[in-house]
């Protein structure tokens, strides 16, 4: 920018930062200082004019927030007809005996061309401008600022959390996340300055009273006290000047209010009141023609003014059939697409291949609207909440859901694939409530009955009017976006291994890095390689392990890589490493641990079976008959422990843990297996249940 532009620019701002306090000297000056016929009718017409304004600004916004200094805009027209009101008082009372024209033109005219002349008339003007401004604008839109406000200010924690949640999840930047909480403080800020601003203009109304019938009482006993004039002349000229006066002022304060109205009643910020209002009250032609229809019967009707009924009838009619033919012409081109038909001279390029989804979710074409942007779907911020909490329960930020229509799914079906294969599908029938029978439910009821597809447990479909009903009959009772997304969130957390891809395991180190660069630069690709940590963080999921404490899986895969580089193997000594926080997770605190745990002989027979080595052993050496004796035994055991609300935990050897975990995980994916040396010191052991004992 030239020196020159900058002086020119900080000479705009100097005195743009001028122009509030200039109006407000103003402002007190007329209330204070006698002013001239000639001065009080420019004011009174800059008054008008400064109204109007302000309304087609009001208008023509798209936000709110692009007219946020309507409040002091308010304040100041309030002030600026109340000082012209004070200046215009006291010339009426001083002057006023001198004739209609002692106040100015501009009073004179409303008080003779708006009004005839009858001050009858004028007041009756008067009090229903008075009415419709103070009764049903001010207060309808004192009444809207408040609720806004209200509910403004409520909202804006969950607003705040989806900003985050946007930020964390990656979709928006910091400078992105900044701006939007700016807008949402703004907001709370502009709807309560408007709950107060409104008080401003309810007063208005009621000075304009007041002051009304001071000049009308005060400049009638000035006139026949003071200066001599009888009664019929006293009125002539003071109480027409007074309702002229107050005339003039309120029409200004009508307008302003009209404009408030607009302003916090705006509902949408795409585009502005008028496209608004013409794009969506004409956007039906039935309506026009239905209207229609109803003015031509009333035109026909006798004694009504068949021309106008008619003529208006007629008119909604002709545009309702625009109106659908407008439309049709437009939807005729996206009715009928062009097949695409490949140019056979055009070579294969790399562009053609479609790099397969880490994690999508497919549905059908009724569930559309739960997942439409445009719709604001309920879905859409339901996955943004799991993926934010399955990055702060697991401890890796997992791939973003693609989600895609598929019309080969049934209409109420979606089904969700990690790498491209479907690893589970249900149906969500919208609108409606599944109710789940958690094992307790008292009470049966009518609908159609399913199955919970994240959990399996027998449910039903019922009516939004069912779901008192079935809360109280013991049925855990959710909507259809949590049907949806907690299947997803099962998913999720079941298959976590999958979704620990070298790039997550890469963006999780440079993470890490940020607080612990020290240890990321010694271990990191010097004493472990990336591929070799990350099957070893995929180890861990895949028996429920979270990988948040990644400064100690780290540590202990830095003290052991040294003598072994196996990914089983470093499992095993980061468990003993985490074994605090495993018995945790699995039993809390209790300091007493309930665990089943194989019989002497059978455990000597698998250790022979499996061979030796923690995590050498595959399960692959078993004979068929012990396996599928032992996995009987251990799933008899697993029901007995889960009858009686006990978590299934099976406690093995240190070098049988790692076979044993991946013999019996695929039959008892709720399974989790133990070893001796991840439990802590301060807890103790009590068996519930021997598996491979005689019964």
């Amino acid at each position: 920018m030239s020196e020159l532009a900058q002086m020119k620019w900080y000479r705009r701002v100097k005195w743009t930062g001028l122009a509030v306090p200039i109006v407000m000297v103003l402002i007190l000056g007329m209330m204070i200082l006698p002013l001239p016929p000639f001065l009080l009718d420019l004011f009174f017409t800059f008054n008008i004019a400064l109204s109007i304004l302000v309304l087609l600004a009001a208008v023509n916004t798209v936000k709110p927030l692009e007219f946020a200094a309507f409040p002091i805009v308010l304040l100041l027209t309030t002030l600026l007809r109340l000082s012209l009101n004070v200046a215009s008082a006291r010339i009426v009372l001083m002057q006023g005996h001198t004739g209609p024209g002692a106040a100015g033109k501009v009073i004179e005219s409303f008080g003779q061309v708006l009004v005839g002349g009858n001050f009858a008339v004028g007041l009756v003007v008067f009090v229903i401008l008075v009415v419709i401004n103070f009764v049903v604008i001010t207060k309808g839109a004192g009444r809207i600022a408040e609720v806004s406000a209200r509910f403004t200010l409520d909202a804006m924690p969950g607003k705040q959390m989806a900003i985050d949640a946007d930020l964390n999840a990656g979709l928006i930047g910091e400078a992105e996340a900044r701006k939007r909480r700016i807008e949402i403080a703004q907001q709370a800020e502009f709807y309560g300055a408007m709950d107060g601003a409104s008080k401003f203009v309810r007063g208005d109304a009621v000075a304009g009273i007041l002051i009304l019938l001071v000049n009308i009482i005060g400049g009638f006993a000035i006139g026949v006290l003071q200066h001599n004039l009888s009664p019929s002349l006293a009125v002539n000229h003071y109480v027409l000047l007074a309702i002229g006066d107050g005339l003039v002022a309120q029409v200004p304060a009508l307008v302003i209010s009209m404009a408030a109205g607009l302003i916090v009643s705006r509902v949408g910020d795409e585009k502005n009141i008028g496209e608004q209002m013409i794009e969506q009250l004409f956007a039906r032609s039935q309506a026009l023609m239905i209207s229609g229809a109803v003015l031509g019967v009333l035109g026909l009707m006798p004694g009504m003014p068949h021309l106008v009924f008619i003529g208006f009838g007629l008119l909604c009619v002709l545009g309702g059939f625009w109106i659908r033919r407008n439309a049709k012409t437009i939807a005729a081109p996206e009715a009928s697409p062009v097949a695409v038909v490949p140019d056979a001279s055009q070579e294969a390029s790399w562009d053609d291949l479609v790099p397969v989804d880490v994690l999508a979710l497919e549905v059908g074409y009724r569930l559309i609207p739960l997942v439409d942007r445009a719709q604001d779907g309920e879905l859409l911020k339901r996955i943004k909440g799991i993926r934010k909490k399955f990055a702060q329960e697991i401890g890796f930020l997992p791939p973003s859901v693609h989600i895609r229509d598929n019309l080969e799914l049934k209409p109420n079906s979606y089904r969700i694939l990690v790498n491209g294969v479907v690893m589970g599908e249900g149906e969500a029938v919208p609108g409606m409530f599944l109710a789940i029978n958690p094992g307790n439910a008292t009470s049966s009821l009518a609908g159609a009955v399913t199955k919970d597809p994240a959990f399996g447990l027998p449910a039903v479909w019922i009516e939004s009017g069912m779901r008192g009903q079935a809360q109280i009959g013991g049925h855990t009772v959710v909507d259809t976006s949590t049907v949806v997304a907690t299947h997803l969130n099962t998913l999720m957390q079941r298959h976590a291994s999958m979704l620990l891809g070298r790039q997550e395991v890469q963006s999780l180190i440079d993470h890490f890095g940020k607080t612990a660069g020290k240890l990321i630069e010694e271990t990191v690709p010097k004493i472990v390689s990336v591929p070799v940590l990350q099957k070893v963080l995929q180890h861990l999921l895949d028996e429920g392990v979270p990988v948040r404490d990644l400064r100690s899986i780290i540590e202990a895969v830095a003290e052991n890589a040294g003598r072994t580089q196996d990914p089983g193997e470093l499992c095993t000594r980061v468990r003993c490493v985490l074994g605090a926080s495993i018995v945790q997770t699995l039993f809390g605190s209790t300091a007493e641990l309930p665990v089943m745990v194989l019989e002497p002989e059978l455990e000597k027979i698998v250790h022979q079976a499996m061979g030796t080595g923690a995590g050498g052993g595959s399960g692959l050496g078993l004979e068929p008959g012990l396996a599928d004796s032992l996995l009987r035994d251990t799933q008899n055991a697993t029901r007995r422990n889960e009858a009686l609300g006990q978590p299934p935990v099976l406690l093995a050897p240190d070098s049988l843990r790692w076979p044993l975990a991946r013999l019996l995980r695929r039959s008892l994916p709720q399974l989790r297996v133990l070893a001796h040396g991840e439990i802590p010191d301060n807890r103790s052991i009590r068996v519930t249940s021997v598996v491979g004992a005689a019964a």
